[in-house]
Parts: structure tokens; C-alpha cells; sequence
């Protein structure tokens, strides 16, 4: 299937690695021109070669809303124009109720939701001035489900939907589509560094009796950057191999 994608400018963000690497190379691999970015300048080089195509690399901290805003107008200027921005960033550390001092909170949501929002306030406004634009947010089927010891992540997470949502309704007669696409467990760094030797047992739970793989999650996301995407708007999608349980 052709998305309809070769020739557009994405902007995907903390996408040296993982997840954000995974949407990456799923839009590269159609054609689009990607600006990605990490916080190593070596990590983030490493990865725009292997993404070939003309990928460009920028170094950006996004745990910032100044550094996730700066991105997406590097990325801006240097694809002379944005048509995709796939918001992502690093989970807040693990921790309960209980563990988890008030001082925290406030880092956690700039990392994961003001972020966010600063790089919409930085993309959206061109998106709907050229009556195009394709906004999709990793979050995390946390947002469904709350996981065990990641009540940082749970939170923020849950906010970010909010906007989204709230987002996706004041811009869609501009032809912009504002989406999240929601992890459950895929073979990440991350993950191990969250699991650890526990990982076998989070696989148990998954219906699927498998990981994600991070590429078939960036299919995914490259689909609603498509053309065939335009009327899926305000969607939060889980892509978690069934481990979400609810009916709604």
C-alpha cells in the first residue's frame, strides 16, 4: 500500500533509539524526510546513517518544553517546512504513592506532557496555515491500564491524552489529524531497564506471549501519517499484543 507519504517533512522526536527510531525508519523507508533527534551527537549521527535517505540529525534534549520547542524549529527550517511531528520523549524513573516525593511530579510533567505541548504550539499553527499536518504522540497503554510502579509516567501520560484529544477537535477542520499511539510492551532498552529480570514474567501477561517489535509499532504510526489516515482524528490506539483488557 502506498501511504502517500514520499516528499513530506517529519520531525519524529528522541528518536536515536527505540520507539522514536522505530517511527523513524518507518517513515524514511516511504519516502519522507525525516529530522530526527537524540542527546549524544555521535548516538544521533549513528542513527540518521543508518536511516539513509537524507535523514537529518539534530542534537535536542526534548525533557524540556525550550528544548522540545527548539527541535521542531530546527527541524522547521531545516526541511523548510513541517508536515509530521511524532511527539515522544524518555519515562520518568519508576516509583509508587509512596516512594515518590511531590518534587518529582513537576519534572515528570515537563518531560512528558509540556513537552508535548510545546511542540504542537511549535508545529501546528504552520500545519494548519498549509491546510496539512499529521500530529501522533507515543504515549503508553498506561493510559488505559495504569502499570504498577510508574505512577510519574501514569500521570503525565494521562494528561498529554487530555490535550490531545482537546487538540485534535480545534484543528481538524484544518486538515490536521492530532493521534496517540499507546506501547504496550515491546523489545526496548527501556523496557529492560524497567523490568529487568521481571521481563519474562511481563511477557506471561501478554496475550500474544510475545514482545512488541518496535518496527511493526512504527508501521503503525507511519499509517496515520498517511493520506488513507485523514479521517482518524482524537484516536488513542493501544498496540500491545491484547495486554489491555477493557472493552472501551
Amino acid at each position: 500500500m502506498d501511504l502517500g507519504l514520499s516528499g513530506r517533512r517529519a520531525a519524529v522526536a528522541a528518536s536515536s533509539r527505540g520507539l522514536g527510531f522505530a517511527c523513524a525508519s518507518a517513515l524514511a523507508a516511504e519516502g519522507t524526510r525525516v529530522a530526527i533527534c537524540g542527546r549524544s551527537e555521535s548516538d544521533v549521527a549513528a542513527a540518521a546513517a543508518r536511516l539513509g535517505g537524507g535523514a537529518v540529525p539534530l542534537v535536542a534534549d526534548v525533557g524540556s518544553p525550550a528544548g522540545a520547542r527548539e527541535f521542531v524549529m530546527q527541524a522547521t527550517d531545516t526541511l523548510g517546512g513541517l508536515d509530521i511531528l511524532v511527539t515522544n520523549a524518555g519515562g520518568p524513573p519508576p516509583g509508587t504513592f509512596a516512594s515518590t516525593d511531590y518534587g518529582r511530579y513537576p519534572q515528570a510533567l515537563e518531560v512528558n506532557l509540556l513537552s508535548v505541548v510545546a511542540m504542537c504550539q511549535a508545529a501546528v499553527p504552520g500545519m494548519q496555515a498549509q491546510n496539512f499536518g499529521r500530529v501522533v504522540a507515543i504515549t503508553s497503554v498506561s493510559v488505559r491500564q495504569p502499570i504498577a510502579n510508574l505512577i510519574l509516567s501514569n500521570t503525565a501520560r494521562a494528561g498529554v491524552t487530555g490535550f490531545l484529544k482537546t487538540l485534535a477537535r480545534e484543528v481538524a477542520a484544518d486538515g490536521v489529524t492530532v493521534n496517540s499511539v499507546q506501547p504496550g510492551s515491546h523489545s526496548t532498552d527501556r523496557l529492560l531497564a524497567v523490568f529487568g529480570d521481571a521481563v519474562d514474567e511481563q511477557v506471561r501477561r501478554i496475550p500474544a506471549l510475545q514482545l512488541g517489535r518496535p518496527e511493526d509499532f512504527g508501521r503503525v504510526v507511519a499509517f496515520l501519517c498517511s493520506d488513507h489516515s485523514r479521517f482518524i482524528t482524537g484516536a488513542a490506539i493501544p498496540v500491545d499484543g491484547g495486554e489491555y483488557a477493557g472493552l472501551l
